[in-house]
């Protein structure tokens, strides 16, 4: 009995050393970078947890990946002890690129970190992008689109490719610069989700919980948007 206690009053000494350098006021980042080549029709993935996720169409026909790396702990010292243990791995492929971003080994108490992406893209692109505990945002993409969040919104504005969104507590908005015959899915929970299609115009506020929606256009594509 005695060595129980003991051992419970180090635990709970333990998380009350936890709980007092929560503020987690050092800091420390550093940048990656990476560029590829991907062959047209080509699909572009990531796989990230805590931090956002930016993606924007352009002319350029080469990917561009910008990763800006944190590390918070008690000290700056510390958070900089940190930085190189936080991994992305890479896996290449002419017709495919995929970024995750690595777990760390062991137990980190008074430490956290966050991976923040900008991708610049050809605007043709496949995107197949995963956040947790972030936000996903993508701009200027004619190209098939599937994102997926938890905790965590996705956005997206000037699409004109089919776009495959799920959020759990999060919302979707997202905004079509044109609509054209790819099917268009968005999926929430707990939240609610809007969209403008046909580069804007009338707002459209839907909202459901447990059924789903289905919009056509003027030119039969189908829309589903599902809520759950």
């Amino acid at each position: 009995m005695i060595r129980r206690v003991a051992c419970l009053a180090a635990v709970l000494a333990l998380l009350a050393c936890d709980v007092s350098i929560g503020s987690l006021a050092g800091r420390a980042s550093d940048e990656w970078t990476r560029s590829y080549k991907l062959s047209p029709g080509g699909e572009f993935r990531i796989r990230n947890t805590n931090g956002r996720i930016d993606v924007e169409g352009g002319d350029d026909p080469s990917v561009e990946v910008r990763a800006e790396r944190i590390a918070r702990a008690v000290s700056d010292e510390a958070a900089r002890e940190l930085l190189p243990r936080i991994a992305i791995n890479e896996d290449v492929k002419p017709d495919r690129v995929s970024i995750e971003t690595g777990r760390l080994s062991g137990i980190m108490i008074g430490a956290g970190f966050e991976v923040r992406y900008h991708v610049r893209a050809p605007k043709s692109v496949v995107v197949n992008v995963s956040n947790t505990n972030g936000q996903i945002t993508l701009r200027s993409l004619s190209g098939r689109v599937t994102a997926h969040t938890t905790n965590g919104g996705v956005r997206g504005n000037a699409l004109s490719g089919g776009v495959d969104a799920t959020t759990t507590n999060g919302g979707v908005d997202v905004e079509f610069a044109s609509v054209g015959t790819d099917r268009i899915s968005l999926t929430q929970s707990r939240r609610r989700f809007e969209g403008k299609m046909n580069g804007g115009g009338t707002p459209v506020d839907l909202r459901t919980t447990n059924g789903g929606i289905r919009i056509r256009s003027r030119a039969l594509a189908e829309k589903t948007t599902e809520s759950r």
